[in-house]
């Protein structure tokens, strides 16, 4: 009888403790999931600056089984946009598609989204914009390799109770206000030139590598078996 009372508690002890590795196991798969996802986001902004972070957000994660627990918990890390990651992660060279002879990368004032009125943000200028206009013309670099696709700059009609300095590029879009301090000077310079690069185009491009998606996610296979002894140790504290 004594015997029987004792296995009786023996397999108790043992659900329990199994539980709690189920319970410690699902608990640091999903931290150490939701971590990475984190240190790829960061990557990401670090790497690529504040303007990337939409490529940033598009790291999700999920752990699984989606409801419940259990030791085989695992955790998936992937991006909604692989191109862009798998490229900036190789160092990829870039080529035009469709045997097109050059890329066309905008420039910073193109980056302006063009008009303002449609939600604050407009629409980019694209290169069949650029050539239905009829005024764009090529600047050559130095180099030789590549060209700096151009429009003529005229002042558009001032703005607001300052009559800050409107730049029009070639009747296509307004590519910048001279609404903050210290950029009437930079407007003024601007106008004086004549002509505002909307376009660089290069033969090739080669990417920089400047993510590191293969080392992040060994660092958390790493970490991982101290984070699950310690969730394990939490759960006996817990319970016992």
């Amino acid at each position: 009888m004594r015997l029987s009372a004792v296995v009786g508690d023996l397999r108790k002890a043992l659900a329990e403790e199994v539980r709690a590795g189920e319970r410690a196991a699902t608990r640091a798969v999903r931290a150490e999931t939701d971590a990475l996802k984190g240190e790829l986001r960061q990557q990401v902004t670090g790497s690529l600056g504040g303007k990337a972070r939409g490529i940033a957000n598009a790291w999700r994660a999920q752990v699984f089984p989606r409801t419940g627990v259990s030791m085989r918990a695992a955790g998936l890390v992937w991006s909604k946009t692989p191109l862009v990651i798998d490229a900036f992660e190789r160092g990829a060279l870039v080529r035009p598609k469709g045997g097109g002879r050059f890329l066309a990368i905008a420039t910073g004032f193109n980056a302006g989204r063009g008009w303002r009125g449609r939600g604050d943000k407009g629409l980019r200028v694209t290169p069949a914009q650029m050539v239905a206009s009829g005024q764009g013309f090529l600047r050559p670099f130095r180099s030789g390799r590549g060209f700096v696709w151009c429009l003529p700059l005229r002042q558009g009609t001032q703005t607001g109770r300052r009559r800050r300095t409107r730049l029009i590029a070639g009747g296509v879009a307004e590519v910048g206000t001279a609404n903050r301090k210290g950029r009437e000077a930079w407007a003024r310079g601007l106008l004086e030139q004549g002509m505002v690069p909307m376009f660089l185009l290069l033969p090739q491009v080669k990417l920089a590598k400047r993510l590191d998606v293969g080392g992040a996610s060994l660092r958390a296979l790493r970490r991982l078996p101290r984070r699950f002894v310690a969730a394990w140790e939490a759960e006996t504290a817990r319970t016992g």
